[in-house]
């Protein structure tokens, strides 16, 4: 892995300026882009790196990945997979339909619904709604589960199209989606479209300030193009005549905000919002040495987990990976492990057993292959689910079985 910065500067996405680099990652496969032998010669790679805006206090990727790559009729991640996550969506929507009971014949829109999870509590409700997805095989489980929902991406034409069928919406709902969209003055443009004058658009992404806290560097990868703090959102919605309303942090996915966005002075902003905006300057959001610092402790937490999965597998500890996530392309593939250090990978979604991780090529296999016959060590992929896991599989830990995690620092459970 290389930090050093890149002499040649980077039109940032949103407002054009220069971006700066400050953490290399290296050549990376698509971190969903889970493969069968066969497959191995074609994989397509890219170069991770990940910049910082001083203009617009942005931060976001140097190099996209064209948005087919990734999205399509293959994508292997459900909503509804995770249990936790289940919860919360529930718990969201709730929120939402209390928060629009009063109005008669409410119109809600989600931006990249996947599976119907956050939207089928409006299709009970019997709220009159619509999912906009592009990947066919996650939309196709929403349409069975009789959710209104079209397979394509969201930009203006789209949301054009959705005005002229449906009407303005009341509510338009993103769940760790607007981060995914590096077009994304063209979005929030289809967006304020959309929106009518009244409404609310209400989103979630894994916050900036948890990530460079908490050192979580396997969040950066290619779906991935924006990291959002406060002060970035505020200044891109500005831009284009809308404001954030109110925040709200969730203790999801290691640490999430939802933000509240509105038509211009359409609705009173929270004071929460210009106070987090504070926090953010005293703790140096706005600041390219708060991300050198980021990637200084990325290295050396990278360096410390490859140490010690190499150590224990010198004195004959078998250890496997669990959770076929994303995240752990990145880890796999910066730190150089293969499967001479970690065994296999366990994993639950049906789509990924028998492949194998992308890059680096461990071979992904079912849960079962995990508890029929217990490792030493386990290194968990997934910490964002930590709580969850280790409650379901307790019998790993009696049997004496140990688990590895890596954020917010390399230890053993």
């Amino acid at each position: 892995m290389d930090s050093q910065r890149h002499p040649s500067k980077i039109a940032c996405l949103v407002c054009g300026g220069p971006v700066e680099p400050f953490l290399d990652l290296g050549r990376m496969p698509l971190a969903n882009g889970f493969v069968l032998p066969d497959e191995f010669s074609s994989e397509y790679f890219y170069d991770l790196r990940v910049g910082f805006c001083s203009g617009c206090m942005m931060v976001q990727l140097t190099e996209v990945v064209e948005p087919e790559r990734i999205f399509h009729d293959r994508y292997p991640f459900y909503s509804s997979s995770s249990a936790g996550m289940v919860k919360h969506f529930r718990k969201f929507a709730g929120e939402v339909l209390e928060s629009i009971q009063e109005k008669v014949n409410p119109f809600v829109v989600e931006i990249g619904s996947n599976d119907g999870t956050l939207l089928r509590h409006f299709a009970d409700a019997e709220v009159r709604h619509l999912g906009i997805d592009p990947s066919t095989n996650v939309v196709q489980v929403a349409i069975n589960r009789e959710i209104d929902t079209l397979c394509r991406f969201f930009n203006e034409d789209t949301a054009r199209q959705v005005v002229a069928d449906h009407g303005q919406a009341d509510v338009i709902l993103a769940a760790n989606v607007l981060r995914h969209m590096a077009d994304l003055n063209s979005k929030v443009l289809g967006i304020k479209s959309l929106l009518n004058p009244g409404g609310r658009l209400i989103f979630e992404e894994p916050y900036l300030g948890d990530i460079i806290d908490m050192a979580s560097y396997d969040q950066i990868y290619d779906e991935h193009v924006f990291y959002f703090s406060v002060i970035s959102v505020c200044n891109l919605f500005k831009r284009h005549g809308m404001e954030v309303i109110d925040i709200r942090h969730q203790n999801v996915h290691g640490g999430t905000m939802r933000f509240t966005v509105a038509h211009e002075n359409v609705y009173q902003p929270s004071w929460v919002v210009r106070l987090q905006r504070r926090y953010e300057k005293i703790t140096g959001l706005h600041e390219l040495e708060t991300y050198e610092t980021f990637s200084f402790r990325t290295e050396l937490s990278l360096a410390r987990l490859e140490e010690l999965l190499r150590d224990l597998k010198k004195k004959g500890n078998r250890v496997i990976g669990y959770g076929a996530s994303a995240k752990s392309t990145i880890v796999i593939n910066s730190c150089g492990i293969t499967s001479d250090v970690i065994e296999f990978i366990a994993d639950t979604t049906p789509e990924k057993q028998g492949k194998c991780s992308p890059g680096n090529h461990i071979p992904v296999r079912p849960r079962e292959a995990f508890t029929s016959d217990y490792p030493d060590y386990a290194l968990l992929f997934i910490w964002n689910h930590c709580e969850e896991v280790l409650k379901k599989e307790r019998d790993f830990k009696a049997a004496g079985g140990k688990w590895i995690v890596y954020v917010p620092e390399v230890r053993i459970l």
